[in-house]
């Protein structure tokens, strides 16, 4: 009897794991689309297995930015298919774990890329260090946590080096992140309590991608910096008539929604409780398409 349930455990074991791999929607069609690697909100949940927050795009077929590196992004980006040698960017809001936690995990993991990889992040305040420092930590080959990564700072080892773009989050102006071969990024800090963060805004050609990221959306300005893009991704991360001095309740996703005007409202990291009502009381203030993100849902700018 024992022996089957061992067996039987194995076989539903492996069931899911296909199941999950398999539930990937294909994203390398011609063409500007947005992965998401990771639609949960900060909290652990027994009843499901969604990574933290993590977007990939890709422009015909190539898996070009990464947006955060939350929990299970690195199980999430092979399942995408997504190859680091591709990445042009890996755009980091703020440094909350579930934010950036797999990032040692994914560069540990690249045993392709020889040239620079860009890596852009916020900068710091007397909470959080700068990007740049924060790396150093990390990654330094002489004091840093993860020293085998000292190659990622111009140290010995496989790993690309990264060429670190620290943004100033308090400048209350968009800056210009990066920019080549038809890639413009740009990024724009928003309000998420005392943690410097960024959004980022994702031009490919003449279509637009923008990470609203955590923030309490209490800025307009960040509705002047997402207007008229193609996709919108904010985070309903608590729910219906909650007060956060970190993210913005239901309501107030749906008013920023409103007033940036996408064709396409994404909303994820979610951990709103009721998802229901939280969707219909953003539904109560922006009236156009809404996606409520899945891990792996693959959605077209277009």
């Amino acid at each position: 009897m024992r022996r089957t349930t061992q067996i039987a455990i194995l076989m539903s074991l492996g069931w899911w794991i296909n199941a999950a791999a398999a539930s990937a929607q294909p994203c390398q069609a011609n063409g500007v689309a947005l992965q998401i690697l990771g639609s949960n909100g900060p909290r652990i949940k027994s009843n499901g297995a969604s990574a933290s927050a993590s977007y990939l795009v890709w422009f015909n077929g190539r898996s070009r930015v990464l947006v955060d590196a939350g929990g299970g992004a690195f199980l999430r980006f092979a399942e995408a298919g997504g190859r680091f040698d591709d990445l042009a960017l890996i755009a980091i809001s703020h440094l909350h774990p579930d934010h950036v936690s797999d990032l040692p995990a994914l560069l540990w993991g690249d045993f392709v890329r020889k040239t620079t990889l860009p890596i852009a992040g916020p900068s710091g305040n007397a909470d959080v260090p700068a990007f740049r420092t924060f790396l150093l930590q990390l990654f330094d080959q002489q004091t840093g946590a993860f020293r085998m990564l000292g190659s990622t700072l111009g140290g010995v080892g496989r790993v690309a080096p990264l060429d670190i773009i620290v943004v100033d989050t308090a400048t209350g102006k968009p800056a210009t992140v990066l920019e080549r071969d038809g890639l413009v990024v740009t990024a724009f800090g928003v309000p998420h309590g005392n943690i410097p963060t960024l959004a980022y805004r994702v031009r490919v050609g003449d279509r637009a991608i923008v990470f609203g990221t955590d923030q309490t959306g209490t800025d307009p300005r960040f509705a002047e910096f997402a207007r008229g893009t193609d996709l919108l991704v904010l985070h309903m991360t608590v729910g219906v008539g909650v007060k956060s001095p970190l993210h913005a309740a239901p309501d107030v996703v749906g008013q920023v929604a409103r007033d940036a005007k996408p064709a396409r409202l994404i909303l994820s990291h979610l951990d709103p409780g009721n998802l229901d009502a939280a969707v219909a009381e953003v539904k109560k203030h922006y009236t156009g398409p809404i996606t409520v993100a899945a891990d792996l849902q693959c959605t077209p700018a277009s």
